[in-house]
């Protein structure tokens, strides 16, 4: 009987702390489950075997940073079937996209001996600015069921079944007070996408947007609850300017209140 030829995955890094690799491995028996119908074919936080492509499906953390980035990211988007970005690097920058506010140039000095030798782009930027996208998984990091989900969709042909509503239903469903009409605080989380189960708000703090805007997020709306809060238009800015500060909605609302 002829041996199954199963399909290949990738995992591939860009600007990014690897956490979200790290959140693949953390699924354990699901990865396992997973590992027995694809061939890990290139992923290094995991193996040191690399296979050639092309790929059924490509996993890509990080943001695109340096022109090498911006020259390797259209390789990988020729040899993939699906291209799946990961994380809050991928999907909208990551933190390193606060530099995008300012002009880098200004700080190269103040971190490296030899500024000369250091070769960046002028803003970090999500994969889907460079590359047509399959799916974009948010999160800091990523939610592992989430990705098993999306991995499993993609190999069935079917739709992945990741819920849109925000971190505000994550709380009703866990009967979690709201911590901002009953504590006064500054959450974002009437605007941040699901995922993380409320994690925060379950401990009496604010959601602060690790997950990213949830989709057609009013976060004018919420700025303007910020404001009766007693925020500043520096905190509101602020507040907008985290994990996902150049997510499209973000960004717009965190410089409408820029100074």
């Amino acid at each position: 009987m002829p041996k199954k030829i199963k399909p290949k995955l990738a995992v591939w890094k860009f600007a990014s702390c690897d956490g979200c690799q790290l959140s693949l491995l953390d699924c354990e028996d699901e990865l396992l489950a997973v590992a027995g119908e694809i061939e890990i074919a290139n992923f290094p936080e995991a193996s040191r075997q690399v296979l050639k492509g092309p790929y059924e499906i490509s996993l890509v953390e990080g943001s695109i940073t340096t022109p090498h980035d911006a020259e390797r990211i259209h390789k990988i988007r020729k040899m993939s079937k699906v291209l799946i970005t990961i994380g809050a690097c991928a999907t909208a920058g990551g933190i390193q996209a606060l530099r995008n506010f300012t002009d880098v140039k200004n700080y190269i000095p103040l971190v490296y001996a030899s500024p000369q030798f250091i070769h960046t782009l002028n803003k970090s930027t999500p994969i889907g600015d460079h590359v047509p996208v399959d799916f974009e998984l948010r999160g800091c990091p990523i939610n592992k069921m989430h990705l098993v989900e999306v991995i499993s969709a993609y190999l069935t042909g079917r739709k992945p079944n990741i819920f849109p509503h925000s971190v505000c239903v994550e709380c009703k469903l866990r009967g979690t007070v709201c911590v901002m009409v009953n504590g006064g605080q500054n959450c974002m989380g009437p605007v941040t996408h699901s995922g993380c189960n409320a994690l925060c708000p379950s401990y009496n703090r604010p959601c602060y947007g690790c997950f990213g805007p949830k989709e057609s997020p009013n976060t004018r709306s919420l700025a303007n609850q910020f404001k009766k809060l007693g925020q500043s238009e520096l905190d509101i800015m602020r507040g907008f300017r985290t994990y996902n500060a150049y997510a499209e909605p973000f960004r717009k609302e965190s410089e409408a209140h820029e100074k």
